[in-house]
Order: structure tokens, then sequence, then C-alpha cells
């Protein structure tokens, strides 16, 4: 599996712009996934840009101009991009689109990422990725969640704060009303929570109510709070599931539970925390701790380090 979130294309982009010539008049981007990278070229190109179908229709957007209509013959070397390219079917879908409203212009094409083999379906490529690949712009949306875990709070929805969390009626009104974080839109194979068993109804109404659509929930069979706190396994708990079933993604919204879960079922984990996937626990930590090879993320691992103690005292 291979992972790429925006970040990543973002520092990409940055790396290797220099293999674009700067006398493009006008940056076309791809509905939808190649709308971001066509918005990054456009920036650090200091060009106008618009979607395929905007530009077939003359409105254009300007740098300090918004709504714009203009007259696109002034415009006359243009640069289709895309984020991607698989089988390559979009985008020729788009060059015969350009190519039957525009015969004239001086058209090229850009993928950002491209499979091998598919090098020569652009003018101008960044980076080759082959497959199975997932892009953090679109993983919500891939057929594949069918075989993908998820974990609810933190992920479909918000978690709860400290006053909402009283195993009672608050706790109970939380679950009916969280407001949703990262919904799918492909079914998804099963919900791994924390939450306890004595809450399944209400936590399937919400799930019925924002459209989620998927085959299990899985939910922790023990009395109370108390005893959930007791037991402190949420990470084991949904690493089991996880671990003995054939599933090839899990998503979790705690890193150091990401972490632990990847490194009891060897499998990889999207932590929606920052959206990093995590591959190899051990390297992952290693890399936070030292810096070493990610100096960025040397923050983001003291956030880490807090957020674990001030678990360890909640739960002590």
């Amino acid at each position: 599996m291979y992972y790429r979130n925006i970040s990543d294309m973002n520092q990409l982009i940055l790396k290797r712009l220099s293999i674009l010539p700067r006398d493009f008049d006008l940056i076309v981007g791809i509905p939808r996934s190649g709308m971001l990278p066509a918005n990054l070229l456009a920036l650090y190109l200091s060009k106008p840009f618009t979607d395929i179908h905007s530009f077939v229709n003359g409105h254009i957007y300007k740098s300090g101009e918004r709504g714009q209509f203009i007259d696109v013959t002034s415009f006359k070397k243009i640069l289709i991009v895309d984020d991607s390219i698989a089988s390559g079917s979009a985008m020729q879908k788009s060059k015969d689109l350009i190519r039957s409203v525009h015969p004239d212009f001086d058209i090229s094409f850009c993928a950002i990422y491209v499979v091998p083999g598919k090098e020569k379906a652009v003018d101008y490529y960044f980076e080759l990725v082959p497959l199975p690949r997932y892009f953090q712009w679109n993983i919500l949306h891939h057929t594949s969640l069918g075989k993908a875990c998820f974990d609810i709070d933190g992920v479909l929805c918000v978690d709860p704060d400290n006053d909402q969390n009283d195993d009672g009626p608050k706790y109970r009104d939380f679950i009916l009303n969280a407001a949703p974080l990262y919904i799918p839109s492909s079914k998804v194979g099963t919900l791994v929570t924390s939450r306890l068993e004595k809450y399944r109804k209400e936590t399937e109404k919400w799930l019925e109510k924002n459209n989620v659509r998927y085959d299990k929930l899985v939910m922790l069979n023990l009395p109370d709070m108390k005893a959930r706190q007791k037991a402190n396994n949420h990470a084991a708990f949904k690493a089991d599931t996880y671990k003995h079933n054939e599933y090839i993604l899990f998503f979790e919204s705690s890193m150091s539970q990401a972490l632990e879960i990847n490194k009891i079922t060897k499998k990889p984990v999207l932590c929606t925390e920052n959206f990093e996937m995590i591959f190899n626990a051990q390297s992952f930590a290693y890399n936070l701790k030292s810096g070493k090879h990610f100096p960025w993320l040397r923050s983001f691992a003291l956030k880490i380090r807090d957020k674990i103690r001030k678990q360890k005292k909640i739960y002590n």
C-alpha cells in the first residue's frame, strides 16, 4: 500500500516545481481531485486558474479577482492538471473535451502522481507511485473501505468533552447528537469503538442519521466507565478485531492508539489526528522522538507526549 497526504503532495510540488516551464498562461484543474494540485500550482507559479468545465465556458479565476468572465482566447498556453493517473481514462476524456472546444490552443497535461508505465500519458509528472495507493483527499470515498475498520469518536464524530463523558444522561445525549467529522461515502467493513455495549442503540441511531453505512459494529462489552478505565485496553481491543480479520486498514483518531494498533497487528493504521499513515510504529515513533528525519514533527511529538500523560492521569 502506498499513501500520500496533502502535506506530501505540497512538499513534492515545491521540491519539483522546476520541471514546469514558466510560460503557461493558465492552470486548469480536472474536478474534483485535480483542483487541489491545480490551485497549488497556480499559486506557486502566479498564474490564473480554473476548472476544466468553467474554462470551456470562459470562467477564469485571477488573483485579486473573483467570478471574472474573461475572453479565453487571451490564453494560448494551457496546463491541464490532475492529481493522479492510473488507467489514464479521466485524463483522456479531458484531452478530448479541451481539444474539441479549443483545438488551436497550446495545451500540456500534468499529473502529480503516475503509476509506472503511464508516464507518456502526460507531458509532466511529479512522482511515480505504484498501485495500490491511497490519497488523503479521496480515501474516504474509496471502494476498498469495505475492508477497513473505523473508530467512531474522533473519526466519524467529535470526541466528548469531560463534562459530557459522565456515563449517564449527558453522555447519552452526546452520542445521539455528536457533531460529525469524517463521514465516508463508501460502505465501511467494521466500526470498532471503545464505547460500551450498553450504548449500542444510541450509537446505531446516530450512524443512521448521519448516513454511515457499515457491515458490523463492535463495542466494548463492559458494565460501566469505571470498568473501561480500569481495563485501559482501548488499542488492544481495537487491534484484536483488526488483526484477526481480512481488513487492510484501520482509521484511528488517537496517535498513541494508532501506534499501538500497528505494533500489535503489523497492519497499516491511518491516524486522523494528522492524517499520517503508520506502517511501522517503532520507526515512526523514533522519528517523532528524535526529529532526525522529520524535524517539523518535533512539536507534534511533544503534543502526543503531553496527551498520553494526560490520559494516564485520567485512567489512574
